[in-house]
């Protein structure tokens, strides 16, 4: 089996896949959403010590499989610098007490993955990686085979949730919070504009489209804010499908999926869903409680990593808050 941890963020979480079948253990998340949304959002700081708290609890847990466990796993990169480092001196404490390999995974990689859990892996696919920190389209042919063809130039979609919700004095995390609000909303209520949509480059950008959200939260009340929300999602997510079509022209989608926290929208699911009818390709898509950060997908990439036997040392193992993918 293989442990694998998750501390990109603020969830922390460890997860045991069995090697062989692909099965997932067990596994276990602790959200740290109650204390950070008193704030708007993760502080960075606070996060790394709720993680140095909970992973170390969940770690008891799983005691009673270490005498079976060939390897450990960790995110390693993309994320928050100080809580990263949480997740990997821990898996670094492990491969020594136990004196077994690691492994340093991609989380971008992890939420690609998320859509294998307990399964086998099915490529190639064009993926849609859409959350907090990202927001990219990828063509996956393999773990080693990864391009990525479109990216944000700047917030991302879940970003973009995040802080109109908080614009609105809403919570945090501000995605859930605003898809609620936008089913009783009108969403053509509010005409935003699409962004980038003169534009020839297959991008994408929500700055712009955030600033004018703002402006129409100032001159509004609160009785409008079902409207701007429901605005709001159906423009963020056209941006996403007219982005989408340009690239289907030059490639045609054959299986396309959708990954990342923000991949749990169902509003932006119906809606490419809908694109995909056209090109008659299927959407695969994580099971809700896998798209948002966890280490299961994380030891399911792992899984795949060790059969190839790519590891890393103690003294190569590091974190990076950007990722190269």
């Amino acid at each position: 089996m293989i442990l694998s941890i998750e501390s990109s963020c603020d969830d922390s979480a460890i997860a045991i896949t069995d090697i062989k079948t692909k099965k997932l253990i067990f596994h276990k998340k602790i959200s740290q959403e109650v204390e950070h949304s008193v704030y708007g959002g993760v502080v960075p700081e606070l996060a790394a010590r709720l993680h140095a708290e909970a992973l170390p609890n969940i770690l008891e847990e799983c005691e009673i499989y270490f005498k079976d466990l060939k390897a450990v796993a960790v995110t390693s990169t993309p994320g928050l610098a100080v809580t990263l480092v949480e997740g990997v001196t821990m898996a670094k404490a492990i491969s020594v007490a136990l004196d077994i390999p690691l492994i340093s995974v991609n989380h971008l990689v992890g939420h690609i993955y998320s859509l294998f859990i307990d399964k086998e892996t099915n490529f190639p696919l064009t993926v849609l990686l859409v959350s907090g920190g990202h927001t990219q389209v990828m063509e996956v042919k393999g773990l080693e085979d990864i391009k990525t063809v479109a990216r944000s130039m700047d917030d991302s979609f879940g970003e973009s949730f995040d802080k109109v919700a908080k614009m609105m004095g809403l919570g945090y995390p501000g995605g859930p919070l605003i898809e609620k609000l936008a089913k009783h909303g009108d969403r053509k209520k509010f005409n935003f504009t699409i962004p980038l949509s003169q534009s020839p480059l297959i991008a994408f950008s929500y700055s712009g489209l955030k600033n004018a959200v703002r402006l129409a939260i100032e001159k509004s009340n609160k009785d409008d804010y079902k409207d701007i929300a429901a605005s709001f999602e159906h423009i963020a997510s056209a941006h996403l499908i007219q982005k989408l079509k340009k690239y289907f022209k030059t490639v045609k989608p054959s299986t396309f999926a959708i990954v990342g926290g923000a991949s749990a929208n169902l509003y932006l699911r119906s809606q490419i869903k809908k694109l995909l009818e056209a090109y008659k390709a299927p959407l695969i898509l994580s099971e809700l409680k896998y798209c948002s950060d966890n280490a299961a997908m994380i030891g399911r990439v792992a899984v795949e990593m060790y059969e190839k036997q790519i590891f890393e040392s103690l003294e190569t193992l590091d974190i990076s808050a950007r990722s190269k993918l």
